[in-house]
């Protein structure tokens, strides 16, 4: 039995899925990949112009979200929204742009910006509301984007460190994004 309290997950923040697609949502699982300055080996992006390059070269979303969202009645899973890694036991409101991760041994990622959800993310929500994961609309329910720092290959189950400094909350970070 893990701190979480249930067998198998582990007790610290960690990546719970690597997801890549060959362009578009959602994206699927993949037991390991490789992150590069322009995102991940084997993910492709439809549209440019909105998606990848730089300084969107991974996208990130918490399962614990994820979890949170089904228990309203949405269909999202991890995944469907287009996110690369999905992260499971990372203080969520403290993420924010120029916030730092540390996944696994040599993964080293800046948070770029809040990733604005794709009308295509639509179905995954009872409603169609895509905005319930807008962040200027529920501040700290956001997907984020990320610039890569340090390459390397990426797995379930690697450890996240959220380096200092973190943010208080997501008050602060979304204050601090919109100034």
């Amino acid at each position: 039995m893990t701190a979480h309290g249930q067998p198998g997950r582990p007790s610290y923040p960690h990546v719970h899925q690597v997801n890549v697609s060959d362009g578009g949502i959602p994206k699927y699982p993949v037991p390991e990949a490789m992150v590069g300055f322009n995102g991940l080996s084997g993910d492709q992006q439809h549209n440019r112009k909105l998606h990848g390059g730089p300084e969107r070269a991974v996208c990130i979303y918490s399962h614990d979200l994820i979890e949170r969202l089904q228990n309203e009645g949405h269909v999202i899973e991890a995944g469907s929204s287009g996110e690369n890694l999905t992260l499971r036991g990372l203080a969520w409101e403290k993420l924010c742009p120029g916030s730092r991760l540390r996944v696994g041994p040599e993964v080293y990622l800046e948070i770029s910006s809040y990733c604005e959800p794709c009308k295509l993310n639509s179905r995954w929500f009872h409603d169609g509301d895509i905005t319930r994961i807008l962040q200027e609309t529920n501040p700290g329910w956001s997907r984020l984007y990320a610039r890569v720092l340090a390459g390397g290959v990426v797995r379930p189950g690697d450890a996240v460190e959220l380096e200092e400094p973190a943010h208080e909350s997501v008050s602060e970070c979304f204050g601090k994004a919109v100034r």
